[in-house]
């Protein structure tokens, strides 16, 4: 369906690709994987044709290749409707028969617009039929009650999510680009995303830090090195892959240590040799001119050996030793003194509207050390109930009370809590009382180096605002954490360190989570959301 030849890509003098090479064939399921920075959604923008290589190329093996790119940002357009964004052939306010009329007339105008063909074509298809998307497909989704002509901005993270891949599927494609298509999503949703996906004719192309998903889904992995900007290949699902990984790693630790213990005896080789000459040169005299010959000859077959070894050194041949993988330098700070209640809620109603209350009736307790992870359906109130219990948001009824020594820390969904116009420097000193040499030295251990503390917060991308909002939680000190959605966007190896970061925190958690190994590692209790009540899984 799809061959890349060689691809390369530089953003001025910093390399993001090089020399990628692979296929995708039909019914493939590719899994795209490497840390935050690595070139994933570079390499998905190229192959998706927003985007252009600097050198290599990208050819479609299939005629007439329908190509469905879903992007991890979702940037809407102000006054969106669900309708104008699951047809985008129609704008804001417009019905169908005059979005066909405006395209008929751009047409005559630019009768050799592809694109522009393309989008009459679709349309006039839609309206062949009854002009609306599938209703099918948005019931699947869990997107059929909610009305076409609304306000999408108003969605949940995980509505909007939904949406956006309502849009590519109603493309019906060939084939899927899947820029971190489980972020926001529930774990019903999930379920039902990797069950769509191992029935889907076509060929998906998945960047994803789900790895359960990797694991159900994936029957190859393609690994981006953020140090060389290659690629390797690796078939199977992600359990596959990290066993594979770490055998070559392991294989190649090997090689490395045997290499280092024949350098060693080649130096000691050498440096005997050498001594042995200068030895017999400092020992005889000018009348023993044969002893001495005998004795240049070896120190020139020394100097032989350590020019022999200097090329070896230089050259390719030579085994670099294995670099660890990828890590969030991630540590808490241990709370001291802490109460056993941390929290307690009384007959709660959580909401924005009086009289409509999204949860009712809530009575819980957290004590300390409680991990709990709370799941739900999308837009059932996981968000709203945390903002509610932090603080950020008065309840509707009843009470919300805090333990006398509990220190909370919020780590909010959007990362909305991010001032966007100050840099991961500014904010950390805003949260401790850190010097800069301070604040930088702190920054550097959540992997903010160069010029990065120094940017603002809105030119971040996803996965460093994520750690710069986890850089807070430490540095404010935090004794209970309120997290939603963690660990939406953070790689692989991000995510893995934070699961041991909270395993070593003396305090208390409540987050809201959806991430399958992440609840299996990290939670003691499970919550789930049903039926407008919190009720133990």
């Amino acid at each position: 369906m799809l061959a890349v030849h060689h691809v390369s890509k530089s953003y001025g003098i910093q390399p993001i690709l090089q020399d990628i090479s692979f296929s995708i064939s039909v019914h493939d399921r590719i899994g795209l994987i490497g840390p935050n920075g690595s070139g994933k959604t570079t390499l998905l923008r190229i192959l998706a044709g927003t985007e252009s290589p600097d050198s290599g190329s990208v050819i479609q093996t299939q005629r007439g290749l329908r190509i469905g790119y879903l992007a991890q940002g979702m940037e809407l357009i102000p006054g969106a409707t669900l309708r104008s964004i699951l047809v985008p052939e129609i704008k804001a306010g417009e019905t169908p028969e005059a979005a066909l009329q405006r395209l008929a007339t751009e047409l005559q105008s630019r009768p050799d617009d592809a694109a522009l063909q393309s989008s009459y074509d679709r349309l006039v298809q839609r309206l062949s039929t009854s002009g609306e998307p599938d209703p099918s497909l948005l019931a699947s989704l869990g997107l059929a009650g909610l009305p076409l002509d609304g306000d999408a901005s108003q969605l949940s993270g995980g509505q909007k999510t939904r949406l956006m891949l309502a849009r590519v599927l109603l493309e019906e494609p060939d084939l899927l680009l899947l820029d971190e298509p489980t972020n926001h999503l529930d774990l019903q949703m999930l379920e039902w995303l990797e069950s769509w996906l191992e029935t889907f004719p076509g060929a998906a192309l998945i960047v994803s830090h789900d790895r359960a998903l990797l694991d159900h889904v994936a029957a190859g992995i393609l690994d981006l090195d953020p140090v060389t900007h290659t690629m390797t290949s690796y078939s199977g699902n992600y359990s596959s892959y990290l066993d594979q990984h770490i055998r070559q790693q392991d294989r190649q630790m090997a090689a490395y240590r045997d290499q280092q213990y024949e350098i060693r005896r080649m130096k000691q080789d050498i440096a005997r040799t050498k001594e042995q000459a200068r030895h017999v040169e400092i020992t005889t005299t000018p009348r023993q001119p044969g002893v001495r010959r005998i004795a240049k000859k070896v120190a020139a077959k020394a100097k032989a050996r350590e020019h022999r070894l200097e090329r070896y050194l230089d050259s390719g041949d030579r085994i670099d030793k294995p670099k660890p993988s990828w890590q969030l330098k991630l540590e808490f700070e241990q709370p001291e003194h802490i109460g056993e209640d941390v929290l307690s809620a009384e007959n709660l109603a959580v909401g924005y509207a009086a009289g409509r209350p999204l949860l009712h009736g809530i009575d819980l307790k957290i004590r300390r050390g409680q991990r709990i992870a709370l799941t739900g359906p999308n837009g059932s109130g996981k968000t709203t109930l945390l903002r509610t219990l932090g603080g950020r948001l008065e309840p509707l009824a009843g009470r919300v009370r805090l333990g006398a020594s509990t220190k909370l820390g919020y780590m909010a969904q959007e990362q909305e809590l991010l001032v966007p116009a100050a840099s991961a420097l500014e904010s950390v000193q805003g949260a401790a009382t850190f010097t800069e040499t301070e604040a930088r030295n702190f920054l550097h251990y959540f992997l903010f180096e160069d010029d990065a503390p120094l940017r603002p917060s809105r030119e971040l991308s996803f996965g460093e605002r994520a750690r710069l909002q986890l850089a807070l939680l430490v540095a404010q000190g935090s004794t209970f954490l309120l997290l939603d959605e963690p660990i939406n966007h953070l790689d692989i190896p991000s995510r893995a360190r934070f699961e041991q970061a909270l395993g070593g925190f003396n305090g208390t958690v409540l987050a809201v989570v959806h991430d399958r190994y992440f609840i299996e590692r990290f939670a003691s209790e499970v919550w789930n959301i049903k039926d407008g009540r919190v009720q133990p899984w």
